[in-house]
């Protein structure tokens, strides 16, 4: 991987946001991290990211706001959501919404 990657994760659980920020950084990849998804928008707006993992549930505004307010921009981030909500309906709500890829919790690092 390229040092030069840059990936944001908006995940409002900490611990699982810390492993993962500290999976990617042993990948050489840069990881701006959001707890909610107001700022999580923010940064997207703000910042170009090679891809956004972007949790569901989370505070302030849902990971499927926070996809479509970017896809109706005009942003075309690749979006992997994080969740786990696991069933098919919202697997095509999350893709209706403008995600590229849906990974559900729990999962394996590697």
């Amino acid at each position: 991987m390229s040092d030069n990657l840059q990936l944001l994760l908006v995940e409002d659980d900490i611990d699982l946001a810390t492993a993962i920020i500290d999976y990617l950084e042993l990948e050489d990849i840069q990881c701006d991290h959001a707890a909610n998804g107001a700022v999580g928008l923010n940064l997207i707006e703000a910042n170009q990211y090679d891809v956004v993992v972007l949790d569901l549930n989370l505070p302030k505004m849902s990971g499927l706001e926070v996809c479509e307010r970017i896809r109706s921009q005009g942003i075309d981030v690749p979006i992997l959501m994080l969740t786990a909500r696991d069933t098919l309906d919202d697997k095509l709500v999350g893709f209706s919404k403008g995600a590229d890829d849906y990974l559900i919790k729990p999962f394996v690092m590697e």
